[in-house]
């Protein structure tokens, strides 16, 4: 199976579109959302192509492949307007021997840890910078984000390839290009 993985599209209609034509040509099967969905909050600037309803209506229409979880701008009126779960806030998945913990990152991260046994992944979006890093114990990625990329990185998201023995992450940016890959298993 092959799940896309994107955070912090913040109602930019502009990059969601990129996102979805990637999710299209990547052949995934399920889109996780880290939070941060339609609104921009009030530390950010406006993204470009800011549509925060435009958003809505492109996700709405493939709300039967989306998982995601709460970010720290969801509010119970998004989830009155998106036709998905939003307000979950962590969800579970199970790759290979490890099991991911998927967040938004502005409760649980590498400074506040969820429970984590050795070998599991906490997977996080909130600070809009790609990572991958490996603390022997867990490891701790961030896909970046989707529409306000920050400390001079891209504007992407990531894939998930899982296998019977586990998987194969990257980070790519809206051209294609890998920037970083993690297996797992």
């Amino acid at each position: 199976m092959k799940w896309m993985i994107a955070s912090d599209i913040h109602g930019s209609e502009y990059y969601c579109t990129k996102l979805l034509e990637a999710y299209a040509a990547e052949g995934a099967e399920r889109l996780l959302l880290l939070g941060d969905v339609l609104y921009h909050g009030p530390r950010n600037d406006l993204p470009e192509g800011y549509a925060p309803k435009a958003v809505i209506a492109m996700l709405n229409d493939m709300k039967d492949q989306i998982l995601c979880v709460r970010g720290n701008c969801e509010a119970e009126v998004d989830q009155m307007v998106l036709s998905f779960p939003v307000l979950a806030d962590y969800a579970l998945l199970p790759v290979g021997k490890s099991l991911v913990y998927v967040t938004h990152g502005h409760t649980y991260n590498e400074k506040n840890l969820p429970p984590l046994k050795k070998g599991d992944i906490l997977l996080h979006g909130h600070t809009h910078v790609p990572k991958c890093v490996d603390h022997g114990d867990y490891v701790y990625m961030n896909p970046g984000s989707v529409a306000i990329p920050k400390e001079e990185s891209w504007h992407g998201y990531m894939t998930l390839e899982m296998t019977a023995e586990g998987g194969t992450f990257l980070w790519k940016d809206f051209g294609g290009d890998v920037k970083m890959e993690w297996k797992v298993g």
